[in-house]
């Protein structure tokens, strides 16, 4: 439905590098557009992420990966055959590297409706244990998040986690809570108040660093990105030295999530010793990635 949708021309207002048009031998900013509505647009229609009628709320930390996500859902809204809306939100916790507002100034001044929401409760938390870890601030940012859910009428809530969160997410369960599994692409609240997208599960953050490089200087990046010494750090830069010593690995672990093999593995609901070990003659479910 939305993976064969891609722009004709580049209609985000990217930033401009100050060189005359002639200097350039192609469009950079279209090129990147038509990788990131591909992806998108297959992981909505595989997934089912979005249906007709929809208000999609996207959580929009500032940093690139939620203003990439926010910048294709709003492209997709014009191109697909079904109609949903789209709105954007911002919830203050207290830990932006830089003020906000230049980047919602920016977006309320090109008409897309953005809120920006001070969370007292996370504001409190940092006073209160400010060496808390990241399971009490997503707590809090959970509650938070379903609550400007509901004042803005939404029913889809837009998450940015990428292709590289879902392969982090991967390693992380396996190694240490002995779970073959990720993150879901599409979820819901505990109570079914809203789904929970990830729209962003094909697309891995050297696209979305690029793509938002050319929209914006205003993205703000948070400091629990500066964090050292954590498992995800350490995670992230043994997929980062892999990555540059085998091409692609991210993309085949991705691809890996999506072609399970019971019978290869140890989980005795899933596997039955009477049938063969031979893996399925079937093509394997295709994962997106760059020629």
């Amino acid at each position: 439905m939305f993976a064969g949708l891609v722009a004709a021309k580049c209609s985000v207002p990217l930033k401009s590098s100050g060189e005359p048009q002639h200097a350039r031998p192609y469009n950079r900013g279209l090129e990147l557009e038509k990788a990131l509505l591909r992806k998108v647009g297959e992981a909505v229609t595989r997934f089912k992420m979005i249906r007709e009628g929809d208000r999609v709320a996207v959580a929009l930390s500032g940093g690139k990966d939620s203003v990439t996500m926010l910048e294709v859902l709003l492209l997709l809204q014009k191109r697909a055959p079904i109609n949903f809306s789209v709105c954007a939100f911002t919830i203050e916790q207290g830990k932006f590297l830089r003020p906000i507002r230049p980047l919602g100034d920016w977006l309320l001044s090109r008409g897309i409706d953005w809120h920006y929401i001070v969370d007292n409760p996370s504001l409190q938390l940092i006073e209160d244990v400010p060496d808390h870890g990241c399971d009490l601030c997503s707590r809090f940012r959970r509650r938070a998040v379903y609550d400007v859910g509901r004042k803005l009428g939404a029913n889809v809530i837009a998450l940015g986690h990428t292709a590289d969160d879902f392969c982090e997410s991967f390693l992380r369960n396996t190694m240490f809570t002995g779970r073959v599994s990720a993150l879901p692409p599409v979820t819901y609240s505990k109570n079914k108040d809203f789904r929970l997208i990830r729209p962003l599960v094909y697309v891995h953050e050297d696209l979305t660093k690029a793509y938002a490089k050319g929209l914006t200087d205003d993205v703000v990046p948070c400091g629990c990105s500066q964090k050292t010494g954590t498992v995800r750090g350490s995670l992230r830069e043994f997929m980062d030295q892999m990555e540059r010593e085998h091409p692609r690995m991210k993309d085949t672990m991705l691809a890996a999530m999506g072609n399970i093999y019971p019978q290869r593995l140890l989980d005795p609901r899933y596997f039955d010793p009477d049938l063969s070990d031979e893996p399925a003659t079937q093509s394997l479910f295709p994962i997106l990635s760059e020629p």
